[in-house]
Parts: structure tokens; C-alpha cells; sequence
């Protein structure tokens, strides 16, 4: 009973010392993240089939994480290149006329006259190149994107006008070249002055993505195209490598070139590094689009204007979005539920490692009480004992310290032990 005492003594610090750690701010915030069972749970022959299967599904877990995120890692590249797509570029030409001489029928004296000063009535007319992109039919609302403005489009554009140049010496060819800094517009006018009928010859130069080159039929013919990009030419001609069998058997970086390659290659090999530089010879620039349109003013225009529809390989700003935003939405959605997710198992984990230190204590105790009260009153002495910073001592947990200060045996409990042990010595010796 003497060495519980001291222990009841201490109690105050050592509940304020616990009392404090559970106060810390850190503490409250730390998060369990363990999700690994137990080693006492894996070993125990009880539990050995759950365990096998939970370990399975924290393997699969980690699969499923990898291939996520190298997915993510995919996507989030995808989009820093280009994804080709084939979109249809409608232009439209029309014209306006004013001043004619059918418009001033009908007019007298000076309203008919043509005035210098003020150009009324001088015969004129308009020229109008418009364009726009096509939308993709069933499309959803949430999916479309602005679309491009039209001389985004345009890289190069002549417009040739087939007029007498003894009346009209100036301004029949009209020249627009893209730079980097202007405005992007949805056509173009062109004004002139004239009444007689002109024929106009429209040469455009379109800017694609990926960039268009037109292969010389040298290497096209073999390839079966006759325009595409860079990469897709190379592409195809390493299609047709594979096809024909054509990788040395012993070195795969050579390639032996076929009756149909042997004039591409100049040579009866070629090392598929070089393939990129064989293939830049044979792209040439591609033919511009070319677009005739008459022009009469002695006529009323046309109410509705001619249309062609051009295909152009742009970058798909569509697919581009939706993969931006399932990429993003899915990421911090799944983010939390996942997070929850695990730390609901975490704290499952912890019970679980809890609820079987509980059973293996009142298991102890169930199959040896005498056994299992000795050792655990064994292991709460050592305990106390380093609580109390002191070692194994004559008054079991009565450091040797306070047993050389009279004011330890001037303490309330000491009285009462005193008069416990001295009645347990008379009962003894009364019972002998």
C-alpha cells in the first residue's frame, strides 16, 4: 500500500502532462493516413484470409493510383500539342453597287449627276470576302466554343482584279499578309470605282494546324497521299516500312529500301533517324485555294452571295475544352471524395488495431487472471517508475531521494498506511 501512495502523489503532473499533449494544436490537426493493417492481424492465423483480401485491394489501390495519374500525365500533354482536327471553312463573295447608271433612272438635273466634290453619284461598288467555320452538327450547348474569326484563317490573300488598264491603271491587285499583332476580322471589303464588269481571281493562302505541305508524287505516290503534315507523312512512310517488312532483321535502326523506296533513299539502306530528312525533300509548300467571281454593276447583285466550303485542318479547341474540363472537375471532386474515403479507413484501421489490443488484454486475462494481474501490475510499477524518473529502489515505487526527507513522512497518507500495515501484522499474527 506504501508504494501506491506516491503514486496518487504524482497523479496531478502526469494527468496535466496528458492533458496538455491532447491540447496541442498540432494534435488536433494531424490526420491518421495509415491504412496498413496491423502486423499481429496479418500474422494471426484467425485472420488470415481478410487480411490476404485487404492487402489485394490496397495492391489494386495502388495500380488503380498509378494508371490515374500517368492517364493525367497523358492528358495534360495531350493538351500542350495540337489535336487535329478536320473542320469546313464556308467563304462567301458578294458585292454592292452604287452610283450606276440604273440606280439614277429616274432622277433629274443635278440629282443624276455624277459630283466630284462630294462622290455622289459617282459608279462604284463593293467587294465582300467573308468566312466562318462550321459548327459541328449535334453538338451540345455546353461544348461549343467561340468559333475563329475568319482571317485567323488566312495566312496569304490576293485579290486580282481583271480590269482595262487604261481606265483603271491602279489598284487591281490587292495584297493582305497576316501579322502577328492584328486584329482578327471576320472579312474584308474592297472598294473601287467603275461601272463595267469585272472578273476577280481570289488566291488564298490558308494558315492549318498542324502545318499542310504537298508531297511530291515521287514519294506520295508510293505513300498514296498527295497533302498532309510532317508527322503524318513520316508516319506513313514508317507505316509502309512495317508493312512491307522492311527493318533489317539483325540492326533494327535499318531500314532496307524496296524497288519503290530505292529511288527515295538513294541507297540500298537508310538508318530510321535519317527518315525525318529524307522526308523534308519531298514536301513543297501546298497549292493556294483559288476562287474566280464575276462582278457586274450594269445589274443588280445577287440577293444571296456565292459560297464555297474549303476543308482545313485546325487545332480542336472542342476536344481541347472538354478534356481541360473533365481533367479539372474530375481532379478536385474525386481529390475530396478520396481523401474522405481514406480517411474514413484510416480511422477504421485504428479501430480495428484498437478493438484487437482490447481483445488480446481481456484474452490474456481470461486464460491466466493470476498470471495476467501480476504481470500487468508488474508493467504498471514499471511504468510509474519511469514516470516518476527513477529506477528500481528498496520501497519498490518510493524513490530513495524521498525517503531521506523527513517531510515525506510527515504527508496525510502516511498515517494511514502506517496504521493499515500495522493491522495487517496483528491480523497475521493473530491468525498464526
Amino acid at each position: 500500500m506504501e508504494g501506491q501512495k506516491p503514486a496518487a502523489k504524482y497523479a496531478p503532473s502526469s494527468s496535466y502532462a496528458s492533458h496538455t499533449l491532447s491540447q496541442d494544436p498540432d494534435a488536433r490537426k494531424r490526420k491518421i493516413t495509415d491504412k496498413n493493417l496491423p502486423n499481429a492481424l496479418l500474422q494471426s492465423p484467425e485472420f488470415a484470409e481478410d487480411s490476404a483480401m485487404y492487402r489485394d485491394l490496397l495492391q489494386m489501390e495502388r495500380k488503380l493510383d498509378w494508371t490515374m495519374t500517368r492517364k493525367r500525365v497523358e492528358v495534360h500533354d495531350a493538351l500542350q500539342r495540337i489535336i487535329p482536327a478536320t473542320r469546313t471553312l464556308r467563304i462567301f463573295l458578294s458585292h454592292t453597287v452604287s452610283g450606276q447608271p440604273w440606280q439614277r433612272e429616274g432622277l433629274e438635273g443635278d440629282a443624276a449627276k455624277p459630283n466630284l466634290e462630294t462622290g455622289e453619284n459617282i459608279p462604284a461598288w463593293q467587294l465582300k470576302i467573308d468566312g466562318r467555320v462550321l459548327e459541328i452538327p449535334n453538338q451540345r450547348a455546353k461544348d461549343r466554343v467561340p468559333p475563329r474569326k475568319f482571317s485567323t484563317l488566312i495566312k496569304h490573300m490576293i485579290v486580282e482584279l481583271d480590269r482595262d488598264t487604261t481606265l483603271y491603271p491602279d489598284g487591281n491587285i490587292v495584297e493582305w499578309i497576316r501579322s502577328p499583332n492584328q486584329a482578327a476580322m471576320d472579312g474584308f471589303t474592297i472598294r473601287r470605282k467603275g461601272d463595267t464588269p469585272t472578273k476577280i481571281r481570289l488566291v488564298m493562302h490558308l494558315e492549318q494546324q498542324p502545318e499542310q505541305y504537298k508531297v511530291n508524287p515521287d514519294l506520295g505516290n508510293i505513300l498514296g497521299i498527295k497533302e498532309e503534315s510532317r508527322t503524318g507523312v513520316i508516319q506513313a512512310l514508317w507505316n509502309y516500312i512495317k508493312t512491307q517488312n522492311l527493318q533489317d532483321k539483325v540492326d533494327r535502326r535499318i531500314v532496307r529500301a524496296d524497288a519503290r523506296l530505292r529511288p527515295i533513299f538513294n541507297a540500298d539502306t537508310a538508318y530510321i533517324q535519317h527518315l525525318p530528312e529524307l522526308v523534308n525533300r519531298f514536301l513543297m509548300p501546298p497549292d493556294p485555294i483559288v476562287l474566280h467571281y464575276t462582278l457586274n454593276p450594269s445589274v443588280p447583285p445577287p440577293e444571296k452571295p456565292s459560297a464555297w466550303d474549303i476543308e482545313v485542318k485546325v487545332d480542336d479547341s472542342n476536344l481541347k475544352g472538354r478534356m481541360q474540363h473533365v481533367v479539372v472537375s474530375m481532379a478536385q471532386d474525386s481529390a475530396r471524395d478520396l481523401t474522405k474515403l481514406d480517411e474514413e479507413i484510416a480511422l477504421h484501421i485504428q479501430s480495428l488495431n484498437n478493438a484487437h489490443m482490447k481483445r488480446t488484454f481481456l484474452r490474456a486475462f481470461a486464460d491466466d487472471p493470476r498470471e495476467f494481474i501480476q504481470t500487468w501490475l508488474a508493467s504498471q510499477s514499471r511504468d510509474l517508475e519511469s514516470v516518476l524518473a527513477s529506477g528500481a529502489s528498496e520501497g519498490a515505487t518510493v524513490r530513495q531521494e524521498d525517503l531521506k526527507r523527513t517531510e515525506f513522512f510527515r504527508l496525510p497518507w502516511v498515517e494511514e498506511a502506517v496504521a493499515i500495515q500495522e493491522g495487517m501484522r496483528l491480523a497475521a499474527k493473530s491468525g498464526m
